[in-house]
């Protein structure tokens, strides 16, 4: 879905996934993988276009794709899944030092405001998409309110581990914890 109407080059997806890795994160190199792999599999065309210091492998949807993506989308979506591993640290904190647990959340923060500042310049690229602006908008004020939740959770697990710091757990009741 991400090649669009019309297409895009793996250089374009990283970018986009760069701005967009609120939604989904993989490794770069698989920005630049997957569109080969399902170029092999019938599901995009390739074709060579000249860039800006080499030519680059510009890719679109072939109608396999959009008949399988019909199919796709209709199937059942299921509640999203979220690995936050800060939950996990900040549960982690009656079993060690809450300032160690402090200390592993305090990068988050600048994290999650450059996140935003990529959802601002996503926000300020959707006009150019004119035939998905729509959509584009409803996904970006979805990725803002995450990030300032996100903030929000941040904010709070700051000042209940500043206030209410528990000192680490004898073995036996981390083991009860478990």
């Amino acid at each position: 879905m991400l090649v669009g109407r019309d297409g895009a080059g793996a250089h374009d997806l990283r970018r986009m996934a760069e701005l967009g890795r609120v939604y989904w994160s993989a490794a770069a190199s698989q920005w630049y993988a997957e569109p080969k792999r399902l170029t092999k599999l019938g599901y995009l065309s390739a074709r060579t276009q000249p860039g800006r210091t080499h030519d680059r492998t510009h890719y679109e949807l072939t109608d396999k794709a959009r008949a399988a993506l019909a199919d796709w989308v209709r199937t059942p979506t299921s509640l999203p899944r979220i690995q936050q591993e800060s939950v996990v640290r900040l549960l982690g904190a009656d079993l060690v030092d809450p300032a160690a647990v402090l200390e592993g959340l305090e990068p988050l923060r600048a994290e999650l405001e450059a996140a935003l500042g990529d959802a601002a310049v996503a926000r300020e690229r959707i006009p150019a998409f004119e035939h998905r602006a729509h959509l584009l908008d409803v996904n970006n004020r979805y990725a803002q309110r995450f990030l300032e939740l996100q903030l929000e959770w941040l904010d709070e697990a700051e000042r209940v581990l500043r206030a209410r710091g528990t000192p680490p757990a004898e073995h036996g009741d981390a083991r009860r914890a478990l």
